[in-house]
Order: C-alpha cells, then structure tokens, then sequence
C-alpha cells in the first residue's frame, strides 16, 4: 500500500468533513443562498425572486412535486412520455435497469450503441464500434456516476433526489448528413415555447457544446446563456412546427412554470431526450446579464405562492 503521509491524511480528512458538513447537513435553502451569493455577489430574494436564476433556484425549495423524481428519471420515464406523445419519438432502449456494469451481457449487444446512468448528465458513453471499445474506462466512468450523489453534489436539484439509479443500453443514433447529433431544448414557460436551444459539437468540441438561440419564429436571441455562439445560423427544422407542439404538449402535462423539453431531430424523426427541471442548475451566466430578468419575468410564481 502506497504511503500516505499524516499531511495527505490530514488533507483528505478535512475535505471529506467540508464536503459531508456542506453538501449533506446544511439545509438546502442556506446552502443555495451561500452559492448564489458566491457566484453573483448577491443574495437570493426568496420572498420576491425576480431573475431566471433565482426562481430556478426557489422552485427547487417550494415546488416539489413528487412525480418530478419519475421525470427526470431518463430510464423510467420512457413509457411515460410514450403515453403522452407516442412511442415513435421515443430512443429505443436495448437494456437496462442494471447496477453494475457486469450485468450487461456484452456479447448480445450491437456494434454501435449507448450506455447511461439514469440519475444524471454526464454518464453518457458512446460507441461505434464495440470491437475497439474501451469497457475498462467505461466501467470506471460509470461506477464513478453510480456513486455520485447528484442532488447533493449538483446544487441541490431536488427533483434527482432518492432516484434509484440504474445503468441501462440505447441505440446508437446518428444523422446521416452531419454525422453527428443536434441537440434541441425547448424552454416553456406555462407550456408556452419562448427559446430554442440548438447545441452543436457536444463530443467533438474540446470546449464543450456550441450554442446558438433562437425564439419560436426562429429569429437569433440577442444573448449568450452558458455556452459560446457557433459560427453562422443552424437551418430551420422542417419539422420545428410538430417539435414545437410536442414540447408544449409535455410542459403542459408536467404542469409547472417552467420546464425544458430537451429533444433530437435526427434524419427529419423527432426523438424526446429528457425533461430538465433547473436549467444550468440555477447558476447559468446571461451575456448580456439582463437577460437573467427578461427570462425570470416570463416565469410565473403566483399559482405556487398561494
């Protein structure tokens, strides 16, 4: 066993009581404040929130539906989504509900395919070709995600709290033109779509996904939300209109003031990805900043006030 000095000791100890006394025993509330305060030099106005931020971080203490847990369960809520909108836009699961990577029976898998966790947003490993496949590093990623705590660890969203996670097998997809996926996310405010994210280059970019926003007619928003611009305008969807009434129809069955509807258009098919109740975990940067307001304002609080 490789030494460990009484100093390392001492280090590893401090940070593993900071982080139990941080992320497990202080109440949700005052820990959100303390980030929010961190990040924006300010501090959350529970009573009266008034930009997107701030009432994504105060639904997650005052909006806490119990059906959100199914939800954003990315596994489980499949058949859900299928009941509302049909099974034809929903990503064909191959296998799932395992706890550990060894329960995959490897050899009946496809060439291609995708394997996720349930619980959270980085757990997604693709491949391309299951000979040359790395099942060492994706047995490590994985046991590391199986582990991790995201409402803890992930600015207490609370809807992934006490999921029962799981490890499960999609199909491969991939659009023949670009070779590669789009990502559209929706952001409805009382069902209503206002936004459209279009993400690019989400695996090949080093610095993560490019975006570009637009409104529902498809003209660019004049702002940056989290991510840098891609060069040029993505096209129009021919199908924007039926993704659209898709989105509007799974915000309105959610019910809330505000959800994202996070879906792929591939090879002109619709496919529903996941339901994101905390946008950027409530802590998303706006350019220019007073778009953290024009979005809060379009986020009605009153119905859950009462």
């Amino acid at each position: 066993m490789k030494y460990l000095h009484p100093k390392r000791w001492y280090n590893r100890i401090t940070i593993s009581l900071k982080n139990y006394i941080i992320y497990w025993l202080i109440p949700d509330k005052w820990y959100l404040n303390w980030k929010f305060k961190k990040v924006f030099g300010r501090s959350i106005d529970w009573k009266d929130p008034k930009s997107f931020n701030e009432k994504i971080n105060w639904l997650k203490i005052y909006d806490r539906n119990p059906k959100y847990h199914l939800l954003v369960d990315k596994f489980r809520v499949k058949p859900i989504v299928a009941r509302v909108i049909g099974e034809e836009y929903i990503i064909p699961t191959i296998a799932g509900g395992f706890t550990d990577i060894s329960e995959i029976d490897k050899e009946a898998l496809p060439d291609k395919f995708v394997l996720k966790c349930n619980h959270d947003a980085a757990s997604v490993i693709v491949c391309t070709d299951k000979s040359t496949f790395d099942w060492n590093y994706a047995e490590y990623k994985l046991n590391w995600c199986m582990a991790h705590d995201y409402y803890h660890f992930e600015n207490k969203q609370w809807a992934y709290k006490g999921i029962e996670k799981c490890i499960f097998v999609e199909q491969y997809m991939e659009d023949n033109e670009t070779h590669d996926l789009t990502d559209y996310k929706f952001y409805c405010f009382d069902g209503e779509v206002r936004i459209i994210f279009v993400g690019r280059e989400r695996f090949s970019n080093k610095e993560g996904v490019l975006v570009n926003l637009y409104d529902r007619d498809w003209n660019r928003m004049p702002f940056e939300h989290n991510h840098a611009n891609f060069k040029g305008d993505a096209p129009k969807p021919e199908n924007l209109e039926k993704m659209i009434e898709l989105a509007e129809k799974l915000s309105k069955f959610v019910g809330n003031p505000y959800i994202r509807i996070d879906m792929y258009n591939i090879n002109g098919k619709i496919y529903f990805g996941e339901f994101t109740f905390y946008h950027a975990g409530g802590f998303g940067y706006f350019n220019p900043k007073e778009w953290d307001y024009t979005l809060g304002s379009w986020i009605d609080l009153s119905k859950l006030k009462r």
